[in-house]
């Protein structure tokens, strides 16, 4: 039997690259897929030179014409990790971009249905697929100044929800991990649009954020779960976070 196979989107750093290590270690060949193409391919030779199976694809989850391509060029998918996303922008409702907001729909909600979308048959077809949605907490409740990011978010989550139903009886099961607060090399960093001072901001006095680490051992502990057994959702937040909007901070 062919070694199991998960692909992961947005792989190129962060929670994605991180949970491409841990499936890795954990078996599986991993397909890391992402825009920046040099960064997926350096990924893809550190585990390759680890011993472990592994594959880049350059890839925007914004293409479906792409994402079809490189759906149909795959032997096969046991587990999708739609981790591709992000937040632009933390303005009120009456002054926030329309244009973040697309982009945020488009990358966050779009792209997890294309992809799921694209390769649902495969996972079918394995007889034991996974499909894993990386929300947020922010899908769960709103918080000032990220309208447009919650909203997103939420998308995603429904999606979740809503296939979990559809699938029902099917050999796929559907995975939902929404993580609070992480401390990532680039998230809060693209948010305010390379503006590190704002970036840091975000986890001025918290002793222990989240790190990618944390997120992808939750991912790969969910996936790696008896088959009959589904992780229907899972918050992971730092002891610190208590919600979306209560964070203890030593300053």
């Amino acid at each position: 039997m062919s070694t199991r196979t998960a692909v992961i989107t947005g792989a190129s750093s962060g929670i994605g690259a991180a949970t491409a290590r841990q499936l890795a270690a954990a078996g599986y060949r991993v397909v890391l897929t992402a825009r920046r193409e040099d960064r997926i391919e350096a990924l893809a030779a550190e585990l390759t030179a680890a011993g472990h199976e592994a594959g880049a694809h350059a890839l925007d989850v914004t293409d479906r014409a792409a994402i079809d391509a490189f759906a149909a060029g795959l032997d096969r998918c046991d587990v999708l990790v739609n981790n591709a996303g992000g937040a632009l922008g933390a303005d009120p409702v009456r002054s926030a971009d329309p244009a973040d907001w697309r982009t945020m729909y488009e990358v966050n909600v779009l792209g997890v249905l294309q992809m799921t979308q694209a390769l649902l048959p495969a996972l079918e077809a394995s007889g034991d697929g996974t499909v894993l949605v990386l929300s947020s907490t922010a899908g769960l409740a709103p918080y000032e100044g990220g309208g447009g990011y919650v909203a997103a978010k939420h998308g995603a989550h429904v999606i979740a929800e809503t296939l979990r139903l559809e699938l029902c009886g099917a050999p796929v099961r559907v995975i939902e991990i929404a993580p609070g607060m992480v401390r990532t090399d680039e998230f809060a960093t693209t948010r305010f649009r390379g503006d590190r001072e704002k970036a840091a901001a975000v986890y001025a006095g918290v002793a222990e954020p989240l790190t990618a680490e944390d997120v992808a051992e939750t991912v790969t502990w969910a996936v790696t779960r008896p088959p009959h057994v589904n992780i229907d959702l899972l918050v992971v937040r730092p002891r610190a976070q208590a919600s979306n909007s209560k964070v203890h901070r030593e300053l």
